[in-house]
């Protein structure tokens, strides 16, 4: 039982929101959850909740996405912490939001969360609380840390094609690519290791494999290089 706690002056309440991108081989995912209670009961909102008096904030927001969608072991990072006071409409709440990149897999509703289900980045509806915005800085941020760590290879199957990774990078970074200038940027770097090994993409067209080599990538970040596109 946690101790009782008495303060002597007004404070906030603490949540935690969750942002989990996942990648269906083409398009950028969200994970969401309709809200089965007031306020916004039946709007759509990022994973999370109210922090307990005995956890840290990162095991709240875990926590949390496991009991509203049944998703466990994410690797979730801490992204900035949002206070706006008129943010919640039941009392002063401040959220912790973090932000995950997960391979798709089942999600379900659970805990006060009617339902989980995976949406498209371009076909978000309108969130609850200041949702929206929340998902605009992690995208924002997702796009900036692509540029200064091997962002989004858990994404990937362990070995993939050069398509593939350029699918994912269009997609993280919502634009397109030269198929031959990518290849050509990708592989000048070094942080893959092409393999001895292929695949038939299509019935026409053999597909080197290749996997990413983190190794090199660290030895890239100590001399300070930076990811351009």
């Amino acid at each position: 039982m946690a101790e009782q706690y008495c303060y002597r002056y007004p404070h906030p309440a603490v949540t935690t929101d969750c942002v989990i991108f996942g990648f269906d081989g083409g398009e950028l995912q969200v994970l969401l959850v309709e809200r089965g209670i007031e306020p916004y009961m039946g709007r759509w909102a990022l994973p999370g909740g109210f922090l307990k008096m005995d956890e840290t904030a990162e095991e709240g927001a875990l926590r949390e996405l496991r009991e509203e969608t049944g998703l466990e072991n994410a690797y979730i990072q801490q992204f900035h912490t949002f206070s706006d006071p008129r943010r919640d409409p039941r009392e002063r709440v401040i959220t912790i939001a973090y932000y995950a990149l997960v391979k798709i897999q089942n999600v379900y509703g659970g805990d006060d969360a009617a339902s989980a289900c995976w949406f498209p980045l371009s076909e978000i509806p309108s969130l609850a609380f200041d949702h929206d915005y929340i998902l605009r800085m992690a995208t924002q941020r997702l796009r900036e840390e692509i540029h200064f760590q091997p962002v989004g290879f858990e994404l990937l199957p362990e070995k993939f094609t050069i398509k593939e990774l350029q699918a994912l990078y269009e997609a993280i970074l919502g634009v397109s690519f030269d198929r031959r200038n990518f290849a050509k940027k990708m592989l000048h770097l070094e942080i893959l290791t092409e393999l001895d090994e292929t695949v038939w993409p299509t019935s026409k067209r053999e597909a080197k494999l290749y996997r990413f080599n983190s190794e090199k990538y660290e030895e890239m970040k100590q001399k300070g290089y930076r990811l351009e596109f």
